[in-house]
């Protein structure tokens, strides 16, 4: 089990990001706790030394199984379903904006909460049929870099769009792109699936990417779940891909990443 944590490259709102800033010191300590990669949330690539996260990251044997772009709607309020088409287009061209740095690190590109929402008074066909028109254009895009695109199902308080693992999979029907698929997170399957280890099951190999976090948001192994159970039935499916930590800093961030970790290396 090929393990990560999420690292914001820069300082950023989003709680559940549980390293933020300071590269040096936090992909030191990320390598020191025996993670074999990490997950970078970037808001936007242009304020990245590209050159610089790469020794940064080499220097210390890490990979880079994805890239987070979450915050482009959190800071700047981006998405794909925006009623203004110049902010849907500039959601498009900055996920797009992504993909060089993603081909240099071999990571996929995950689609999270700049997806957008269906806004009161919108027609959620047409904020559907935006989503899709964009991730259509993204993957076309992203095909002769050879970058994949996953899609993330987030719980109905975050999101009116793409709650779930059923969901998701209509929507790579209906995209109908070989590099999209699905990023699955316990946090929100716990709150949205009937049961966690059937969806698992059902999305087999549409599944890019795994997320981890215990049933409150903090680190495996603080909560309720059967990471047990969860983890040995993403195994049956055939699954090859990076099990990424994405929890919340509590009681701070490398004791959560310490707790968290070898909770999940302790599992048989």
């Amino acid at each position: 089990m090929k393990l990560s944590i999420v690292l914001s490259t820069q300082p950023a709102q989003f709680q559940a990001a549980t390293f933020k800033g300071d590269l040096d010191t936090n992909l030191t300590r990320i390598a020191s706790l025996g993670y074999d990669g990490v997950e970078l949330a970037i808001r936007d690539p242009r304020l990245v030394n590209a050159d610089e996260l790469e020794r940064l990251v080499r220097e210390r044997s890490l990979g880079v199984p994805a890239i987070g772009t979450g915050q482009a709607w959190g800071e700047e309020g981006l998405s794909f379903t925006d009623p203004d088409p110049a902010i849907r287009q500039q959601a498009i061209e900055r996920i797009q904006s992504h993909f060089p740095l993603a081909a240099r690190f071999g990571a996929l590109v995950i689609i999270g909460l700049v997806r957008g929402i269906v806004r009161p008074g919108m027609d959620p066909q047409q904020a559907m049929d935006w989503l899709v028109a964009a991730l259509q254009e993204c993957c076309s895009a992203a095909r002769p870099l050879g970058v994949r695109l996953a899609l993330e199902p987030i719980n109905r308080y975050e999101t009116t769009l793409i709650n779930n693992a059923a969901q998701g999979l209509e929507l790579v029907e209906r995209v109908r792109a070989g590099n999209f698929g699905l990023l699955l997170d316990t946090f929100h399957m716990n709150i949205e699936e009937p049961g966690i280890e059937t969806s698992i099951r059902r999305c087999g190999p549409r599944i890019f990417h795994f997320h981890v976090a215990d049933s409150n948001r903090w680190h495996p192994g603080a909560g309720h779940l059967d990471f047990q159970s969860i983890l040995s039935t993403l195994q049956e499916t055939g699954y090859k891909g990076w099990v990424s930590g994405e929890f919340l800093p509590r009681p701070d961030a490398e004791t959560a990443a310490r707790q968290g970790i070898h909770f999940l290396r302790g599992l048989k």
